[in-house]
């Protein structure tokens, strides 16, 4: 197979360049058309739309596999038509392309298309009903894409966070150093999920769908959620930050994590306050076992220790 990989300097970007590689050519694409290390590599605006299509048609992918997006979700409450540019109209452009190319899309969604009042974790024929307009965006590119006609496969995630980039993770670490005391909210429930994770599920799915039947592989098609298993708060994801990193000596001193309402630290944009994603149809089609969102927290820090020492 032969991926073109859109966003491919972002923390999700950057893991899936190392896990596709195994399955075949990438082609990567950044909007800088540079990769973090400052090689070159193909230039992917997502302001500009049309240019997409050409970008596609000179790539000859079998699947796109799109990591790029507008995520500042605060910011998205006032630039909406830009999120939308980026989050559902480059979508349908891409989308298009794959069609007329006889392309797959590999597109990245998330939990945030669902309210956040739910008695269970969200399962993917849950009716979305976004309450910001980072969500309400990401939604409008899942239905362009599924609207499109092209074979596609839609993994929503929830609270991506790595070794690299700009996270909650590495924003935690960074005020650790610093405060005696922290405060974060701690009545919005979700599922941390490293971004090596996120990836890794990714080329799992694509190589069972390169593998199967034409009949099996249109049946694995479709929308799933894709998260670590298990759930928390901000709050609860924070302390299980600052202790595992304190006993690996990524930072000298524990700070004392103190937790707050979502009222107490209000924000331009609303948040849900349960978004649990089900992950057993992923699971179950693809004969994925996904770890607790403990343990991929453990193999995050550790793999910023290991890179400390390079």
């Amino acid at each position: 197979m032969r991926f073109l990989l859109l966003g491919a300097d972002g923390q999700l970007g950057y893991e899936l360049h190392r896990a596709l590689a195994p399955l075949g050519p990438v082609v990567p694409a950044t909007i800088s058309a540079k990769l973090p290390d400052g090689t070159a590599c193909a230039r992917s605006d997502f302001t500009r739309p049309d240019d997409l299509t050409e970008l596609c048609r000179a790539a000859a992918p079998d699947w796109i596999v799109n990591a790029a997006a507008y995520t500042v979700v605060d910011r998205a409450e006032e630039e909406a038509t830009l999120a939308r540019t980026i989050n559902a109209d480059a979508v349908a452009t891409l989308a298009a392309a794959a069609r007329r190319a006889g392309a797959g899309v590999l597109h990245y969604s998330t939990d945030y298309v669902f309210p956040g009042r739910s008695p269970r974790p969200w399962r993917e024929d849950d009716p979305p009903a976004p309450i910001n307009a980072y969500g309400a965006t990401k939604l409008e590119g899942e239905r362009a894409l599924a609207a499109a006609g092209c074979k596609h496969l839609v993994l929503r995630t929830a609270w991506v966070y790595g070794a690299r980039g700009h996270n909650f993770l590495l924003t935690m670490l960074k005020l650790a150093r610093v405060r005696d005391r922290l405060t974060v909210v701690d009545d919005q429930h979700g599922t941390p999920t490293p971004s090596r994770l996120l990836a890794g599920i990714s080329a799992i799915a694509l190589a069972r769908l390169g593998k199967a039947e034409s009949s099996d592989s249109q049946a694995l098609l479709g929308t799933y959620h894709a998260t670590a298993l298990g759930d928390t708060t901000w709050c609860g994801f924070a302390r299980e930050i600052v202790r595992r990193a304190h006993h690996a000596g990524l930072i000298e001193r524990a700070p004392d994590v103190q937790a707050i309402a979502s009222a107490d630290f209000p924000t331009p944009a609303k948040r849900p306050a349960y978004s649990v994603l089900d992950c057993s149809r992923l699971m179950a089609r693809f004969g994925l076992a996904l770890p607790d969102w403990r343990d991929g927290l453990q193999q995050v820090v550790s793999e910023l220790v290991e890179n400390r020492r390079a």
